[in-house]
């Protein structure tokens, strides 16, 4: 059986003679307090912030079209106008009414105070002319109805209408979706109901992007669990500055529950003993002498495990060398290994000193 080029190093390394070396030579692992939290696993599906499908309220014919297709717009652009001619002149007829009316008014008024009108024709020309301006406001209400304008900023869909086109009330004209920020919708079981809360930091990733995660947060939690799944909905905000998400996208999602700082060392410091786990601390302060030590652990990640107790941040323990290391020696320590020095490495510069 050949062995790896890093476990012939650490054996050269760490089984010297004893003669040749006082001290049981050993490799040290600091333990660090990093944010730490439970993940749990869900699917959901995106929606846009507000979304809406502009649709016809009247029968008549597209006449202006005023955005392309996927256009950004802003809101209260006019992005559909029918045709309104008869309504408008409708309303044109009504505001020479309306002025005529005024006129009327105005001049029963005169007389009035001459004492040459009657009271009661002063009032019954200023009934006629609050009836006018009702039929001028109802006009100018139908003529809304004839001009579909964007009720937020977003991003219209396709075009699927022309100018000329013959639209019916129901008619779906175009989508409108703001897409800035996303809801993000998933199921939860409902044993893990009582960690919800607003607030909760989650990951987000989907297949069109593999190499990317998007983060955001619990908005809100579903008022009713589902009885036949025992689940219940949750909502979560993801920003989407870049516009790259869409809606009805499907999302795998990691809810970090129960977010901490925790004190985190590599795997290899543990020394399991029967159901008890037991790591040898290095006491810096005396001159590297050993120190065995229970701990309690929490959460393990890949080559990685949660303290709860029994070491704090900042301490050392040994990762490697403890076939020959024994509680109350004093050892050489080959160097510490962390995210930017692998074992591989001090082991190489430790031969090549050994060889000089």
């Amino acid at each position: 059986m050949r062995l790896h080029p890093v476990w012939l190093l650490l054996m050269l390394c760490l089984s010297a003679p004893v003669a040749a070396q006082e001290r049981s030579a050993v490799i040290g692992a600091r333990a660090m307090l990093q944010y730490w939290s439970d993940p749990l696993e869900a699917l959901g599906t995106l929606h846009a912030e507000e979304s809406v499908t502009l649709s016809a309220t009247v029968t008549d014919i597209v006449v202006e079209l005023n955005f392309q297709d996927g256009e950004m717009v802003e809101a209260g652009q006019l992005l559909i106008r029918l045709q309104d001619a008869e309504e408008q002149a409708q309303l044109r007829a009504a505001q020479a009414t309306r002025d005529e009316r005024r006129s009327t008014v105005s001049r029963l008024s005169q007389l009035q105070d001459r004492n040459l009108a009657a009271r009661a024709d002063v009032e019954d020309s200023q009934a006629r002319l609050r009836q006018v301006e009702a039929e001028i406001q109802g006009l100018e209400a139908r003529l809304t109805n004839y001009q579909l304008r964007a009720p937020f900023a977003g991003r219209v869909g396709f075009r699927d209408i022309s100018v000329g086109s013959l639209v019916t009330p129901g008619t779906e004209l175009v989508t409108l979706d703001k897409l800035d920020m996303m809801k993000l919708d998933f199921s939860v079981p409902e044993v893990y109901l009582a960690i919800l809360q607003p607030g909760l930091p989650l990951a987000a990733r989907s297949v069109a992007f593999p190499d990317e995660t998007f983060d955001g947060e619990v908005a809100s939690i579903g008022s009713r669990v589902d009885p036949v799944s025992r689940s219940v909905m949750v909502r979560a905000e993801l920003a989407n500055p870049d516009l790259r998400l869409r809606p009805g996208m499907l999302m795998e999602v990691v809810l970090q529950r129960s977010p901490r700082d925790t004190v985190v060392v590599p795997e290899s410091v543990l020394v399991p003993s029967g159901d008890r786990q037991f790591v040898m601390v290095i006491d810096e302060a005396d001159d590297n002498r050993l120190e065995r030590r229970q701990v309690s652990v929490g959460e393990r990640r890949t080559g990685q495990v949660e303290i709860l107790e029994g070491l704090g941040a900042g301490e050392l323990a040994v990762s490697h060398g403890l076939q020959r290391a024994q509680e109350g020696d004093k050892v050489r320590l080959l160097g510490i290994t962390d995210d930017d020095t692998t074992i591989r490495e001090l082991l190489e510069a430790n031969r090549s000193e050994g060889d000089t």
